[in-house]
């Protein structure tokens, strides 16, 4: 999708998202053909005409002031990163040639980081939210069921979006995998809007987009926000049991685009425990077997 019509899109998404009697305007009860406000409305509430509006929705008008997109990102109450989206998607940019990436590297240092967290599930995202490294206890937690060395092979790294998507185990483990979904397609159409000329981004959009109703369906809404710096996710281990983990993302300011994630339990909680039990597992010297064994003594999974 350009540029253009991506900008249409949003447009109209957030169009949808307000009713008439949110921004004071009365509806009078009439059935409206479409949610939300229409163009006549948003245009009037930002002080432009509604065919100028009509343009830059149809992306004819790409050379828009930032004094007209802040009044509509004002109207649309959008917050700093969509409003920030909308100025990127706005500015008419020349096309680049669309190219697949060099395979990202990882820094030596930053492999002995993770490593040095040992208990503690830490994990290397790249900037297509591809894993470009983890180690044990966050591979145990969140793919067990994949090679632990897959990071090592380029072309074949576990991708993030890709296992919210399309692994049933992945869907399995969160608690609330629809929030969760939510948060990857947001973040995912940030990184598209920052690296447009990505195409291995844009054949993993296509992918998913033509694999998962779900991804399809969120991708249309057009969400945006970034992933914050700490948040809780609830996980239900097959081994393990229920977890409630902290999880901070740091960006990593030395290599663009990628992030460490590191999962972090409350001190004394039973899900200290259960990670506890889970790092365990996870050592070098546990084989499939192993793992197997203690699947009876490990705590019941949190339906």
């Amino acid at each position: 999708m350009d540029r253009r019509s991506e900008l249409g899109e949003f447009l109209r998404t957030r169009r949808a998202r307000l009713r008439p009697e949110d921004v004071g305007l009365s509806d009078y009860g009439g059935r409206r053909r479409v949610p939300g406000l229409r163009r006549e409305e948003l245009a009037q509430l930002a002080g432009v005409s509604a065919g100028y509006y009509t343009r830059l929705e149809q992306g004819q008008s790409p050379n828009a002031s930032d004094a007209v997109l802040d009044a509509i990102a004002c109207v649309l109450r959008l917050d700093e990163t969509e409003r920030s989206h909308l100025h990127s998607l706005a500015r008419h940019r020349p096309p680049k040639p669309r190219r697949y990436p060099r395979p990202e590297q990882l820094r030596p240092g930053v492999q002995l980081l993770i490593d040095a967290l040992g208990d503690h599930p830490a994990l290397i995202i790249g900037r297509s939210t591809d894993v470009l490294a983890w180690n044990r206890t966050a591979h145990a937690l969140l793919a067990g069921h994949l090679p632990f060395e897959a990071p090592q092979q380029p072309r074949q790294r576990p991708n993030i979006a890709r296992l919210i998507f399309l692994d049933p185990h992945t869907r399995e483990l969160y608690a609330d995998w629809r929030s969760k979904a939510r948060d990857t397609v947001a973040d995912l159409r940030l990184i598209a809007d920052q690296y447009p000329e990505d195409l291995a981004l844009t054949e993993l959009i296509g992918e998913l987009t033509m694999k998962s109703e779900d991804f399809a369906t969120l991708w249309a809404a057009h969400p945006v926000h970034r992933c914050v710096p700490r948040f809780t996710r609830e996980f239900r281990h097959p081994l393990v049991g229920a977890l409630t983990l902290n999880n901070e993302l740091l960006d990593l300011s030395n290599d663009a685009g990628q992030r460490m994630a590191v999962f972090t339990a409350e001190p004394d909680s039973a899900s200290a425990a259960a990670l506890a039990l889970l790092a365990d597992l996870s050592g070098p010297e546990t084989d499939t077997d192993g793992e197997r064994a203690v699947v009876a003594s490990a705590p019941p999974r949190a339906e």
